[in-house]
């Protein structure tokens, strides 16, 4: 049987779920390429890999998908690598940069104007690459590392899972393990599941996470103090009931406002009796 192709995502976020991936004999027994948010969705939709790290956005959009349940990219409190970036007040922003690979802060950022900030902005997608950005627009929206090097004392900032908890009082989900269906023929589910949990178990212990952390920190020029608070306080690696709760309503704001086709229903990768959460 063939080896299964993972899409996966090459962010400091990601890094304690691909541990085993990485520094373990398992990631022999898994096909694995490294993309952007977007990407990781399109090689879903398109047959090109069996199993992403996916925006939760994208799951609205790709059919015959199973989420991997427990594993997610989440935040409780502000994630500080998904900001609005702006050159003045939040509330005369008039045109807004939208960072082409992330299709889930492209809808939250969408969700926060048109429901709390004032009313839906000009959207303009472009290249992550600040100074450019904001030479087009008034604001710009960056995820992942780049969003973190922003030098938060030049621009005014809004962190979005920040604003989100603010005004939902819920967990913002990110990104989640999600498996095509008909790739799982002839395989063991369980066993799959429990491959991705073991993975980010081990990324999460305090040695692996220290490691991470002083690699990272060189790639980022980053002091590692940062980057080791980020993956311990600012990124939540569960999709737990607040999780899903944050998930489910985000889904819901995001078709009330254009930015998301019909909630979906969640579907979980059936690991045990099965299990479904109407969104």
């Amino acid at each position: 049987m063939s080896r299964l192709r993972i899409s996966a995502i090459s962010y400091l976020n990601t890094a304690p779920l691909m541990w085993d991936f990485e520094h373990g004999k398992v990631g022999a027994d898994f096909e694995i390429s490294y993309t952007i948010p977007s990407a990781c969705a399109r090689a879903l939709a398109e047959g090109n890999a069996d199993i992403g790290i996916i925006p939760a956005a994208a799951y609205a959009t790709i059919p015959d998908l199973a989420i991997i349940p427990d594993i997610a990219i989440a935040a409780r409190r502000a994630v500080r690598s998904i900001l609005l970036v702006s050159k003045g007040p939040i509330e005369r922003v008039k045109t807004v940069a939208l960072d082409a690979s992330s299709m889930t802060s492209v809808a939250l950022t969408k969700i926060l104007f048109a429901k709390w900030l004032g009313g839906a902005r000009e959207y303009v997608m472009k290249a992550p690459y600040l100074n450019e950005m904001l030479r087009h627009c008034d604001a710009a929206l960056l995820i992942g590392d780049p969003a973190l090097q922003v030098d938060r004392e030049r621009y005014v900032t809004l962190d979005l899972a920040e604003e989100w908890q603010a005004r939902t009082g819920k967990s913002f989900v990110f990104a989640f393990w999600a498996v095509r269906e008909a790739a799982l023929a002839g395989r063991d589910a369980v066993a799959i599941a429990e491959v991705f949990k073991t993975s980010r178990d081990h990324g999460m212990r305090a040695e692996n996470l220290e490691a991470i952390a002083e690699e990272w920190s060189g790639q980022l020029e980053l002091p590692i103090e940062m980057v080791r608070a980020y993956l311990e306080h600012n990124i939540h690696y569960y999709l737990d009931q607040p999780c899903l709760e944050g998930l489910k309503l985000f889904y819901r704001y995001g078709a009330e406002v254009g930015a998301l086709p019909t909630p979906p229903e969640l579907r979980m990768l059936r690991t045990a009796a099965p299990r479904r959460i109407i969104a």
